[in-house]
């Protein structure tokens, strides 16, 4: 019988095993170097679930809630579990999956397509089952079929929207799990059993409920989000939207790409109303407002610049001369910046910001007073006076778009009523299925990596490789203080993926299986693979969002 080499990471053992052996009983014994449950094992850079057979040898690192890796895979047996729950009592209705909230995902139960509300006692009983199910602590298994066999177990269980999505797949099986009795695809990897999942709440939210999960730096604690009452309703009004125009998962976009080039541009066209509708409101509400200066913040790859632009542009309908000001001329000189905990200069802390200039310079042009403006030489990595010189007119607002925007100590000299402040994201509705959402952060990291190559010189392996610290800057400086926008802007396109696509793949390929980010990189191509590709790029408009991460838009950058 043939033999592999396995090298255990927690024990530094070396081990000759039988080729076909299963990682599960090798997790066992290492539960005790781990302070979370193991849920699954990178075999070198490739993720395998513990119950796999293994072809191959290889070093074994154990995957426990203390990564990304393992929440995700988490998450995915939790809802299995949620959904066995559900289709005890409500055979004939669906689970969706619509969108996070901080460490919970918001879901609703739709019957015949309309949401179907809760009651507490409904809640409490279905958290009970779950419970039950977890105790019981049933065996994930996965099986490969053909899709004719699939498509089968689809219908039997009235699963119109995974055959509508696997008629575009180009690959002849399916892989679904089952669970006792209960069948279910995700996209994605699994933990062993549901004995591993005992960390979840279920709360009643609007039309539909919260699944709470534990995070990262917590994970065997699952503590209620705080209440994210204007995140919340632009998800809603979002999703309501894609309703509308009959856009709600990736079948139904690529059933829409299917048909021709006509119906894709008529779609193109619809999404950038939509944004210009937006933008407009906006700019409408900023004028009745009565504030002086405009405040723009959100995550990497927002689209943020565009944003900006675009507004500027809406302004100037509405009769004003907006006066844009670059946060990064108002950096502290090089040898003041702060430092992060590796000894780097971190230049998206706030006291990287000359505060004190900047807020006196603000005050000074509210009150009508001259100001001359600095310009910062990244070269030198010190200010300069340029001798440029500017004063405020009546109908000219300060425009200033940068990461701690809506950190009221960024603008602290200025009265509250003062400034108007925005929030950008691309808050993806999309999923691939009712069970298997698009996370907002993919959408983010795929433009990333395709603007990082055009327009930076970088490689999908570095924007990978630096994305985590990016996501850490997030976290600290900009998602705490999304709550006090005054508006928020929803940049995400609903046909973005299959355009990202064409562009997207080619480098993720790339990405060497010698690379830590090749598991990451495997995952974003294998999600790239249920879209229909979007080839003529001629039909997205110069001024649409999307131009600023693949290029030849309208606006200078």
């Amino acid at each position: 019988m043939k033999e592999i080499l396995l090298k255990i990471l927690d024990t530094n053992e070396e081990l000759r095993v039988p080729a076909g052996e299963k990682l599960l009983e090798y997790a066992k014994r290492c539960w005790k170097y781990h302070d979370t449950p193991i849920v699954a094992a990178r075999l070198d850079n490739t993720i395998v679930e513990l119950t796999r057979p293994l072809e191959r040898g290889g070093t074994v690192e154990f995957i426990d809630l203390r990564c990304l890796d393992g929440l995700r895979i988490y998450q995915r047996g939790v809802l299995f579990v949620l959904n066995m729950a559900l289709k005890e009592r409500y055979p004939n209705c669906e689970l969706w999956v619509l969108h996070s909230l901080d460490n919970a995902l918001y879901c609703e139960l739709r019957c015949d397509g309309i949401p179907h509300p809760l009651s507490e006692e409904e809640i409490q009983w279905i958290k009970a089952r779950m419970n039950q199910i977890v105790a019981h602590d049933l065996i994930f298994e996965k099986g490969e079929y053909y899709k004719d066999e699939a498509f089968k177990i689809f219908t039997q269980h009235n699963d119109r929207d995974r055959i509508r999505l696997f008629r575009f797949r180009k690959k002849k099986t399916i892989k679904l799990y089952k669970c006792g009795d209960h069948y279910d695809y995700y996209y994605g990897y699994m933990p062993p059993s549901t004995g591993v999942l005992k960390w979840f709440d279920l709360v009643k939210e609007s039309e539909g409920f919260l699944l709470v999960l534990p995070d990262q730096k917590d994970p065997l604690t699952v503590s209620r989000p705080k209440p994210l009452v204007k995140l919340s309703s632009v998800f809603y009004e979002y999703a309501r939207w894609l309703d509308v125009i009959g856009v709600r998962t990736v079948a139904d976009l690529n059933e829409i790409i299917s048909r021709g080039e006509r119906e894709v541009a008529e779609l193109m066209i619809i999404n950038e109303a939509l944004h210009e509708k937006k933008i407009s409101q906006i700019a409408e509400q900023f004028a009745n407002s009565g504030a002086r200066l405009i405040l723009i913040a959100g995550p990497s790859s927002s689209g943020k610049t565009t944003f900006a632009k675009r507004l500027l542009v809406q302004l100037r309908v509405h009769g004003f001369k907006p006066l844009v000001i670059s946060l990064d001329d108002y950096f502290v000189d090089r040898e003041l910046t702060p430092r992060d905990e590796e000894g780097n200069y971190d230049f998206e802390s706030l006291e990287a910001i000359d505060l004190k200039l900047f807020n006196e310079h603000l005050s000074m042009l509210i009150e009508g007073r001259e100001v001359e403006l600095p310009k910062f030489d990244f070269k030198l990595g010190r200010r300069i006076w340029s001798g440029q010189k500017i004063k405020l007119e009546r109908n000219q607002p300060i425009v200033i778009e940068g990461i701690h925007g809506l950190n009221e100590k960024l603008t602290s000299s200025v009265d509250r009523s003062m400034k108007f402040k925005i929030y950008v994201s691309a808050l993806t509705q999309l999923n691939l299925d009712p069970h298997n959402r698009i996370t907002t952060t993919d959408t983010r990291l795929l433009r990333r990596i395709i603007r990082d190559y055009k327009f930076r010189g970088h490689s999908a392996t570095d924007t990978l490789k630096m994305w985590p610290s990016v996501r850490k800057g997030e976290e600290k400086y900009i998602f705490p203080f999304q709550e006090e926008a005054d508006v928020m802007f929803n940049s995400a396109i609903v046909y973005e993926w299959a355009v990202l696509k064409i562009f997207a793949e080619q480098l993720l390929v790339q990405v060497s299986p010698e690379e830590r980010e090749y598991t990451e990189a495997l995952r974003l191509m294998k999600l790239l693979d249920y879209f229909l590709p979007i080839t003529n790029l001629e039909d997205i408009p110069r001024t649409s969002i999307l131009r600023e991460f693949i290029g030849r838009s309208a606006f200078k950058y």
